[in-house]
C-alpha cells in the first residue's frame, strides 16, 4: 500500500504500509518518492460570438424546443476570424499565468491539447503556442484523444512531471473551433450539433499541494473509429473540386444505425467505469466524489450518468449554455463551479470525457489546499 507523509515542506507519497513510520528521506534504504503534482490554476477563452437554440433550430429545421430540451443546446459559443485555434490557446494560457502569477519564462514544457482542426493542415500548434506566450525555456508538442485530450494531458503531465525532475511547470493549453465543421442540413451527425467553440489552459506545477493530481483511467473502443468521419480531406479521399461540391469536409456518419448499435448503453456504462476506476485507483469510492466535470452531451444522459454514480445535480454542471467545446469542457466546468462556490478545500473532483473514435477517459484531483489528511475520506493515495 501507499500512504502520504509530511516532510515539513510538502506531501510525498513514500511506499509501506498505511500507518506505519514515514520512511527516512535518505539512506540506501530509503524507498523511492513520488512527488505531489498540483494544477496552480484553471482557465477558458470563450469567444464573443452566440449562435443561440434560435439560430441552431433555423439551421437545422429542428424544432427550438427540441435543440433547448432534448439536445441541452441554449446557446453556444463560436470563434471569430481572429480567434484561430493557436490563438485561443494562448489566450486561455495567458490568462492561466496570470492567475497563478507566473512568468512564461518558468515554463519547462508545453502540451498543446486543443483540436486537429487547426490553423493549417499538418502543422504544430504546440510550436506555435510556445512562441507566442515567450515560453523561451519550455519545449512543446502536441497529444490527441480528441474530446478526451485534456483528461489524458493530466496524466501524461503528471507521469512526465513525476519521472523527469526537470520538469518543474507545466503548462496544458488548446484552441477547438470544431464548429466550423458541422453542417446543420447533415442530420446524421446531429448529436454534434452542440459543438462550439473556445480555449482552454490548466497551469501544473512539482510539488504544489493544490488541486493534487490524483489518478486516471481510460479505455477505448476501435471498433467505432469509422462511424464519425469528415470523409474528404485524408489520404483515402484527398480534397478536390468534386469533394468541395458534395460537402464533404464536414463530420458524417455514414450509418448511424451502426453507430446507436455501438454506443446503445456502453458509452454510458463506459463513462461510469472510468470514473469509479479512477477514483478507487485514488484509493477513494465512488462516493467520496464531491464534484464531476463532464463533457456537454444530452440532458438525459448526463442525468443517467449521475443516477449511476449516486450524485445530485448540484455535483455537476450542465453547460447548456456553451455546449461542447471539445477537451476544455471539464476546465470550463471546474471554474463555473469555483466561481458558484461549490468546490471547498478537500473535495475530489473528477473530470471525464468521451472522444469520438471512441476513447473514455477520467482523470481525479484533490481540490484546494490540503487537509491534514491528504485524502480528507481515507488518506490513501494510489492504490494497493
Amino acid at each position: 500500500m501507499r500512504h502520504v507523509s509530511h516532510n515539513g515542506k510538502g506531501f510525498v507519497i513514500v511506499e509501506g504500509a498505511l500507518n506505519q513510520p514515514s520512511v527516512p528521506a535518505s539512506g540506501i534504504d530509503a524507498a523511492p518518492r513520488r512527488p505531489i503534482i498540483g494544477v496552480m490554476a484553471f482557465a477558458t477563452y470563450l469567444p464573443e460570438q452566440i449562435q443561440d437554440a434560435a439560430f441552431i433550430a433555423h439551421a437545422s429545421g429542428i424544432p427550438e424546443d427540441i435543440v433547448r430540451t432534448k439536445m441541452g443546446i441554449d446557446a453556444k459559443h463560436r470563434a471569430g476570424p481572429a480567434d484561430q485555434t493557436s490563438v485561443m490557446a494562448v489566450r486561455a494560457g495567458e490568462l492561466a499565468l496570470e492567475r497563478a502569477k507566473v512568468k512564461p519564462e518558468e515554463i519547462d514544457l508545453i502540451l498543446y491539447s486543443g483540436s486537429m482542426h487547426k490553423d493549417f493542415y499538418v502543422w504544430s500548434a504546440a510550436n506555435r503556442i510556445q512562441y507566442l506566450l515567450g515560453a523561451t525555456n519550455a519545449w512543446a508538442f502536441e497529444v490527441v484523444a480528441l474530446c478526451t485530450t485534456n483528461v489524458l494531458a493530466l496524466k501524461v503531465a503528471r507521469d512526465l512531471m513525476t519521472v523527469d525532475p526537470h520538469l518543474r511547470t507545466v503548462l496544458i493549453c488548446g484552441g477547438h473551433r470544431t464548429a466550423d465543421l458541422i453542417d446543420y442540413r447533415d442530420h446524421s451527425a446531429r448529436f454534434l450539433f452542440n459543438l462550439s467553440d473556445g480555449g482552454s489552459a490548466m497551469l501544473l506545477r512539482r510539488d504544489y499541494t493544490e488541486n493534487v493530481i490524483l489518478e486516471s483511467s481510460f479505455i477505448t473502443d476501435g471498433s467505432l473509429s469509422e462511424d464519425v468521419t469528415i470523409p474528404a480531406g485524408g489520404t483515402r479521399q484527398p480534397t478536390s473540386l468534386e469533394t468541395l461540391r458534395q460537402g464533404l469536409h464536414t463530420f458524417h456518419v455514414a450509418t448511424p444505425e451502426h453507430l446507436k448499435a455501438g454506443l446503445e448503453g456502453v458509452s454510458e456504462e463506459h463513462f461510469v467505469s472510468v470514473v469509479r476506476q479512477a477514483v478507487q485507483r485514488s484509493g477513494l469510492a465512488p462516493q467520496d466524489i464531491d464534484f464531476l466535470a463532464i463533457n456537454h452531451m444530452k440532458p438525459s444522459m448526463h442525468r443517467r450518468i449521475l443516477a449511476d454514480l449516486g450524485l445530485r445535480d448540484d455535483q455537476s454542471i450542465y453547460l447548456s449554455e456553451y455546449g461542447h467545446i471539445g477537451a476544455p469542457d471539464q476546465v470550463l466546468a471546474v471554474e463555473l463551479a469555483a466561481q458558484a462556490g461549490r468546490l471547498r478545500a478537500g473535495d475530489l473532483v473528477v473530470m471525464a470525457s468521451a472522444g469520438l473514435g471512441f476513447t473514455w477517459g477520467a482523470t481525479a484531483l484533490r481540490w484546494g489546499g490540503q487537509t491534514d489528511d491528504l485524502h480528507k475520506h481515507r488518506g490513501v493515495v494510489g492504490a494497493p
